[in-house]
């Protein structure tokens, strides 16, 4: 089996960011972003995900966090795709209920090829050190876009911010950890009934 990995290097006029993702790792993570609430959002994700991760992002933080977390998002879900290429073989849906103290989040995935995100979670404006916490769904929105994924993210229940943010990443990473995994039942098979996702 051909190892899942891919890289990814993106410059814009705001971002210079490399993103390096092996699907099939061990949920080690090496991030650095310049933004601390964000460098142990991304840990998380990758060790629920079990995907090893490497980030590093050079963005214009003297204007605010946003370019460099949304295009934090583009960049980790263009790694996602190249790494799935055309995805034969994966279960193709994933889906977590993830307590966390008093928040339980839900999430739910698709590598559909339609990447689109519906979000339900209430996010007051709040800065988590230098994150504003806004700029969470900017993240996955940008992520399922660039990944091809359509992915629902539903609050169940939360209060404190830190701990409803964090579930979400969490959420997420390991719904995406099971649509990635292989069916044994059909490794050679792309999992659409169009033959193509």
């Amino acid at each position: 089996m051909e190892a899942r990995t891919a890289e990814i290097h993106r410059v814009t006029g705001e971002t210079d960011i490399v993103v390096r993702i092996n699907l099939d790792g061990e949920g080690e993570a090496d991030v650095q972003t310049g933004i601390g609430f964000f460098d142990h959002m991304l840990d998380a994700f990758a060790r629920h995900g079990m995907f090893d991760l490497f980030v590093r992002v050079e963005g214009d933080l003297h204007v605010d966090a946003h370019h460099s977390v949304e295009d934090t998002g583009i960049v980790l879900g263009c790694a996602l795709a190249e790494a799935l290429g055309e995805k034969r073989g994966i279960v193709r849906f994933g889906s977590s209920i993830l307590p966390m103290d008093e928040t339980l989040m839900l999430a739910a995935c698709d590598f559909s090829g339609r990447g689109q995100l519906h979000w339900d979670v209430d996010v007051q404006p709040f800065m988590l050190g230098t994150f504003d916490s806004t700029l969470a769904k900017e993240f996955f929105g940008a992520l399922a876009s660039n990944a091809h994924l359509t992915l629902h993210i539903k609050e169940l229940a939360g209060e404190n911010l830190h701990h409803v943010i964090e579930a979400v990443f969490k959420a997420v990473a390991r719904s995406l950890r099971e649509a990635v995994s292989f069916d044994e039942r059909q490794i050679d098979k792309i999992p659409s009934t169009k033959g193509v996702l």
